[in-house]
C-alpha cells in the first residue's frame, strides 16, 4: 500500500469507491465529485491524498480544505475542512483512516489552520458527520474532534398545493439578473461570510437570479430564500442526492430576514412562497439542508429525514 498525491486523473476510481461504499445513502455523481472536489478552489491538493493497493487500485482517499478565495468575504482562513475521508471496506481496521487524517491536518496546520471541522466546507457534500456512520463518529472522537451540535436535512413530498403567500405590505418575487448587486449588498449589510460568498460564486458560475426569491418592501429586498433544481446552473447542495428519487427534486435554503423586520411572519412567508415556485417548476419533492430549525419547517410540513453531527477540533 502507499498514499499518492490527490489527483484527478483517478476521478473514475475514486467515484466508484465511494458508490460501493456510500451511494445507498448519498449516491456520487461525477459532475458532483468534479464540482467540489477538483474545481473548487478552497481544495488543498497538497493536503489531500489517495491510497492505493500493491496493484495500484484505489483504497481510500481523504479531502481536506483551506480558505484560499481571493473574494473578499468574511470567512475564516485559519478554518480547516476535512470534506471526506473514506476508505474501502476491506481495508479497514488496518490504521490507513487514521493515517490519512493525520496527514491530512497536518498539511493544514503547516498552512496556517487552527481549527479543523469535519464536513460543512465550501462546496461541502455534508454538514457533519452523517448520524448512520458511528464508526466514523468513534474515529473522529479518538483523533479528538468534539461533537458540537446536530443539523438536520429535512424532506417535504408535496403531497398538496402550496399558494403564494398574501401580504399587502410586501411582495414576494424571483430575483432578476439587474438586481445581482443589489441582493449581494443586501446580504453584506445582514448576513456577512459564507452566504455573500455563494451568492458571489453563484453569479459567478452563470446564475441569472431564477434560484433566488426575495422579499421586498417599499421597493427594498428585506429578505431572500434559495432555491434549487435540476436546471440550476451546477448541483447545489439541497439536491445532491436526488438520484435516490425518480421525481423532480428541489431544494430550498439558505434563507433570512432583515433583522429590522423579523418577527413579522416574513421568514415562514418567504419558505411558502419558495414552495410554491418550485411547485410551478414541476418539483415534486424539496429538500432543506443542513439546519437546526426543525419546528420552524414543520410549520410548512417538512420532517427530518437525514442527521449530521458537527465535529470540530483545535489545532493550536
Amino acid at each position: 500500500m502507499k498514499i499518492i498525491a490527490w489527483k484527478r486523473d483517478r476521478l473514475e476510481e475514486l467515484v466508484e469507491l465511494w458508490n460501493k461504499e456510500l451511494a445507498v445513502d448519498f449516491p456520487m455523481r461525477k459532475e458532483l465529485f468534479i464540482q467540489n472536489s477538483f474545481n473548487d478552489v478552497n481544495v488543498s491538493y497538497e493536503g489531500s491524498y489517495i491510497a492505493v493497493d500493491d496493484q495500484d487500485h484505489v483504497i481510500g482517499f481523504v479531502v481536506a480544505k483551506r480558505w484560499q478565495e481571493t473574494i473578499d468575504v468574511k470567512m475564516d482562513p485559519k478554518r480547516g475542512w476535512i470534506q471526506v475521508l473514506l476508505i474501502d471496506s476491506a481495508h479497514r481496521g488496518k490504521g490507513l483512516g487514521t493515517k490519512l487524517l493525520k496527514r491530512a491536518e497536518a498539511q493544514l496546520k503547516g498552512n496556517g489552520v487552527e481549527e479543523m471541522q469535519l464536513g460543512g466546507d465550501p462546496f461541502h457534500y455534508f454538514s457533519g458527520i452523517p448520524d448512520q456512520y458511528k464508526n466514523a463518529q468513534k474515529l473522529a472522537k479518538k483523533h479528538g474532534y468534539t461533537k458540537r451540535v446536530d443539523t438536520y436535512d429535512l424532506i417535504n413530498h408535496l403531497d398538496k398545493k402550496y399558494d403564494l403567500p398574501v401580504d399587502n405590505s410586501v411582495v414576494f418575487t424571483i430575483l432578476k439578473k439587474e438586481e445581482e448587486v443589489d441582493l449581494i449588498l443586501f446580504l453584506e449589510r445582514c448576513f456577512p461570510g459564507r452566504w455573500v460568498y455563494e451568492t458571489m460564486k453563484y453569479f459567478e458560475m452563470n446564475g441569472d437570479g431564477r434560484e433566488f426569491v426575495v422579499v421586498k418592501k417599499k421597493g427594498q429586498i428585506i429578505g431572500f430564500c434559495r432555491i434549487n433544481d435540476s436546471h440550476s446552473p451546477f448541483i447545489a447542495q439541497n439536491i445532491y442526492w436526488s438520484p435516490l428519487f425518480e421525481q423532480e427534486v428541489g431544494g430550498i435554503g439558505p434563507l433570512g430576514i432583515d433583522a429590522n423586520e423579523q418577527k413579522q411572519g416574513y421568514g415562514l412567508a418567504i419558505v411558502q412562497a419558495a414552495i410554491a415556485y418550485l411547485q410551478e417548476r414541476n418539483t415534486e419533492t424539496i429538500i432543506i439542508d443542513w439546519t437546526i430549525l426543525v419546528d420552524f419547517y414543520k410549520k410548512l410540513d417538512f420532517n427530518p429525514w437525514k442527521i449530521y453531527g458537527v465535529y470540530l477540533k483545535d489545532l493550536k
